[in-house]
């Protein structure tokens, strides 16, 4: 039996307005946002994928978007009390809601608080307002300055602050800029990271200029130097002071199972035979709230086999600075550590990889071109 802590996911997928980057299942808030339905088919959904992780402990929930904070209080509370009927709850639970910074939102932050959530994920993404505006945020600089101060003045001790770099016409002081401004806040939690051009948003079929690449990696590498006066880079952009790190996404890369609910959620499970499934709901919040609680709402289920595994579980690990030890590769997936022993001495060779003691880390070269390093655990076909 699994007996492993998991994590949640909960899933709040609508917007005021859709960025024009963003490729997450986000819809802006139309005809079809009913907030008391769609709490009604969270919890629906949640007694389905309670069944699937009994006799195991809660260790950390997480509600994303889409723009959770939209969300009253009272509709949070509800969930979460669902949550502590149903599931086996740790005492020391991370509970992360991620938060705008727009005024409606950031006047519920106190509320949020007295029902538990015990941290705040706050999208700034960058506090130039000519920025922001490129972006197509919602907010301005005044008004995420405004609700980190509400955040701490709630009580959250715990807050992560979201920050993008390589932005339209962005220099590096302006980058540097925004760093500093964060850091200033001391909220111990920083996500730093590049503004990509994904497909399937208004951002891919209609490009900006974008910084040149060498402009993009000399402001990477000024932005870090900056943070590390402060905070430890532990994964690919997450720095954090010490026992700050979110734990929540640190399951993720440590390839820890977790259950998810709400419209396009993912759940990752690991069986009593070792058999790992990655599954999915509906996308389109219509389709999901008529289905949720039963088999039609998961809109799909894909069940890992072996030869996949060394890359699903490299794919997680190797973002996080402490890497991996074989022990934690065979507990997660089922695999004697054997079969990806000429691989690791490859990519020591190549000094891609270290070895620290038990932990197979990456070299610096090995972190800077990680899509190279991870390329070695494919499959051969």
């Amino acid at each position: 039996m699994n007996n492993d802590p998991y994590s949640l996911y909960i899933h709040i997928p609508w917007c005021v307005k859709k960025c024009p980057y963003c490729d997450f299942n986000s819809h802006e808030k139309r005809d079809d946002y009913d907030e008391n339905a769609y709490v009604n088919a969270l919890i629906e959904d949640l007694s389905t994928e309670s069944d699937k992780v009994k006799n195991r402990t809660l260790k950390s929930i997480f509600i994303g978007g889409g723009t959770p904070s939209l969300f009253s209080s009272a509709s949070i509370e509800r969930i979460l009390s669902a949550v502590n009927q149903q599931l086996n709850v740790d005492n020391e639970i991370e509970i992360t809601l991620e938060a705008n910074p727009g005024t409606a939102e950031a006047d519920k932050f106190s509320a949020f608080r007295q029902i538990g959530i015990n941290r705040l994920s706050i999208g700034v993404q960058s506090f130039n307002d000519a920025h922001l505006t490129t972006l197509g945020r919602i907010h301005d600089s005044q008004q995420a300055h405004r609700a980190i101060n509400m955040a701490q003045d709630a009580g959250f001790e715990r807050i992560n602050l979201d920050l993008m770099f390589g932005l339209p016409e962005q220099t590096i002081e302006q980058a540097v800029s925004d760093i500093d401004t964060a850091l200033n806040y001391q909220t111990r939690h920083l996500s730093h990271y590049q503004l990509t051009l994904e497909k399937n948003t208004l951002f891919h079929k209609y490009p900006p200029v974008l910084p040149h690449d060498d402009i993009i990696w000399d402001m990477q590498i000024a932005c870090q130097r900056q943070i590390a006066d402060q905070l430890q880079q532990y994964e690919v952009s997450a720095y954090a002071a010490q026992q700050q790190q979110s734990q929540h996404n640190i399951n993720y890369w440590q390839f820890g199972d977790y259950i998810g609910i709400g419209a396009g959620a993912h759940g990752k499970l690991t069986d009593v035979s070792g058999q790992i499934t990655r599954y999915w709901k509906l996308k389109q919040p219509r389709d999901y709230m008529k289905h949720a609680g039963t088999p039609s709402a998961v809109g799909g289920e894909n069940n890992v086999i072996a030869n996949e595994l060394p890359f699903e579980y490299m794919m997680n690990a190797l973002r996080l600075k402490a890497g991996f030890t074989l022990d934690q590769f065979s507990n997660k997936t089922g695999l004697n550590a054997s079969i990806i022993q000429p691989t690791l001495t490859t990519l020591l060779d190549k000094e891609l990889l270290q070895l620290n003691h038990t932990n197979y880390t990456c070299t610096e070269q090995g972190w800077n071109f990680l899509n190279d390093t991870l390329e070695h655990f494919l499959p051969t076909k």
